[in-house]
């Protein structure tokens, strides 16, 4: 074995420390993707009450009780005040405290997990007068499970990492990665929006408005890698794409809730790319754009940040090149 062999030999990382990387890498991507779904309940999920005082107290110390600190009452004036909330995405449901039978109101496309456990409640309310079951908005015939949406979250997320890392692998100029980060996040938009809406039928409502929606996660999550690569090179692309898969995907809510989420993580999550994007797609689609407002404007964030991140690294650039060419204009003279 020649001398440089022995040296790379010696380069390479112990077998033990191969597989101590390997097995903290899988525990880190059990724990990322189970411990969300092991721990979903819901945790103040708003709902509304309409009904009598003493009525809706009553309720909501049931409600307590069954699940402590799982919803937040809103006292409403009537059913229709209930159905105002819950398509205005200020509710998840409601229950209508009628006397001679009461209601409860689900929106299935608002959180499948929530209008079942909704469901599962108003069974438990009245035995002797089960409660009457209307699903206010309802996921499509097409897809009444809501699994395309819950499915598309990964795709969603490996798009935009796969757009920056196959990018900055295969183009040279900065500006061109940019452009072509934009021009996929377009193209798969479309296309994404086009299999789930119109093959799968998971989304309702316009189709541009899902595409667009789809498309500014994409751009958001590739020209902030492409940003980041840009800066720190390898190991920012890594940093960057791990946050958004070990983050961003398990904690999109796009399976359940936000609200279904542990403490403090939901609300994370939908800081994140993947989660707003969750929630805009859902107002969109079937809400007409109710509640859409906060998560378009996280989106509209990271997709600055990126672009910023991206302006940073090019003056970066442009600032090592100077003394370079200074360099060989000396060498050269």
């Amino acid at each position: 074995m020649t001398t440089e062999a022995h040296a790379a030999e010696r380069r390479r990382p112990p077998l033990i420390a191969v597989i101590t990387l390997l097995t903290a890498v899988l525990t880190v991507l059990l724990i990322a993707f189970a411990w969300p779904a092991a721990r979903s309940e819901p945790r103040n999920v708003p709902i509304a009450v309409s009904g009598p005082t003493p009525a809706v107290a009553q309720i909501e110390a049931g409600l307590e009780q069954a699940m402590p600190g799982g919803f937040e009452i809103t006292a409403v004036p009537d059913r229709q005040a209930a159905v105002q909330r819950i398509e205005g995405r200020d509710a998840y449901g409601a229950i209508v405290l009628d006397a001679a039978q009461p209601e409860v109101l689900t929106a299935s496309a608002g959180g499948p997990a929530i209008a079942q456990v909704l469901t599962q409640l108003s069974a438990r309310m009245s035995p002797e007068n089960p409660a009457k079951v209307t699903d206010i908005v309802p996921l499509p015939k097409d897809d009444p499970r809501g699994a395309g949406l819950a499915a598309g979250a990964l795709p969603l997320v490996l798009g935009g990492i796969l757009a920056a890392a196959a990018l900055t692998q295969l183009v040279r100029s900065g500006a061109k990665r940019m452009i072509g980060a934009v021009t996929f996040a377009i193209t798969g938009g479309l296309a994404l929006a086009a299999v789930l809406q119109y093959w799968l039928g998971s989304f309702e409502g316009s189709y541009l408005g899902n595409a667009g929606v789809i498309a500014m996660s994409i751009a958001a999550i590739s020209l902030t890698l492409l940003g980041l690569e840009w800066l720190l090179g390898t190991a920012g692309l890594a940093l960057g794409g791990a946050v958004m898969m070990l983050l961003g995907n398990p904690l999109s809510g796009m399976t359940s809730a936000p609200e279904m989420l542990p403490s403090g993580w939901g609300t994370l999550g939908q800081l994140l790319p993947p989660g707003a994007a969750g929630t805009a797609l859902r107002s969109v689609s079937f809400f007409d754009g109710a509640g859409a407002a906060r998560p378009l404007v996280v989106l509209a964030c990271w997709l600055l940040a990126g672009v910023a991140l991206c302006g940073l690294g090019a003056l970066r650039s442009r600032g090592r090149a100077v003394p370079a060419r200074h360099e060989a204009s000396a060498v050269a003279a």
